[in-house]
């Protein structure tokens, strides 16, 4: 046997069909696109999941569920996988250089997954809260990396929802109740001290009904 004699069985490979090159290629004419319409047009255009300009299928259905935007930002790390790591400083530059988590990730988070020999000293990573315990248990110590505040309006007024919030959580229940009320109490006080009333346009005196015509007429 010699490479250059290698080939494709017979009939394996077909050749490709030329359409549009009469009638001997098996699609003159039309070349397969029918008889008019936008698809028989040279630029004819269809967009996936176009259904004629009813409500596509996709639109049609619910949608349920949320996927993050920041899943392929935030690797997950293992207790198990720590060990990996040769120095006893682990941050983000740590567990790439050791290929525990991917170059593109921005940030990594530990999980109580696996166990921990060693006493390891942890800067700038998130840490759940089973794996912080275990990672403590184990000598070693976490540094929580620093959260920025958002600025802003919209984060001005989110501050400002949260504490009308607590405050309304730290009030006490009497105090909602007046206010829910109108201040009831307090009116009912003042009608017990017997506060005159304000002073307003003096109401016109009701005349006099004049007698009836028939009446005078009766005393005549």
């Amino acid at each position: 046997m010699k490479l250059n004699v290698l080939k494709p069985a017979p009939g394996a490979n077909r050749a490709r069909r030329r359409v549009g090159r009469g009638i001997g290629s098996g699609l003159g004419k039309t070349a397969g696109r029918g008889h008019k319409g936008q698809r028989a047009r040279s630029g004819g255009y269809h967009k996936v999941g176009f259904e004629g300009g009813q409500m596509p299928l996709q639109r049609r259905l619910p949608k349920r569920g949320f996927v993050s935007r920041m899943r392929d930002d935030t690797a997950e790390v293992r207790l198990a996988d720590l060990d990996r790591v040769k120095s006893d400083s682990v941050d983000l530059a740590a567990l790439k250089e050791a290929g525990v988590v991917p170059r593109i990730a921005k940030q990594a988070k530990v999980i109580l997954a696996g166990t921990l020999t060693r006493k390891l000293a942890l800067k700038g990573i998130a840490v759940s809260k089973g794996a912080k315990a275990a990672i403590e248990a184990a000598g070693g110590s976490v540094e929580v990396p620093e959260v920025k505040l958002a600025e802003g309006k919209k984060a001005e007024r989110k501050k400002a929802h949260v504490a009308q919030a607590k405050a309304r959580a730290e009030a006490p229940p009497e105090a909602d109740k007046q206010s829910a009320a109108g201040n009831k109490p307090a009116k009912a006080a003042k009608k017990a001290k017997g506060e005159p009333k304000p002073e307003g346009k003096a109401k016109p005196e009701a005349k006099p009904k004049a007698e009836s015509k028939s009446k005078g007429k009766k005393g005549e």
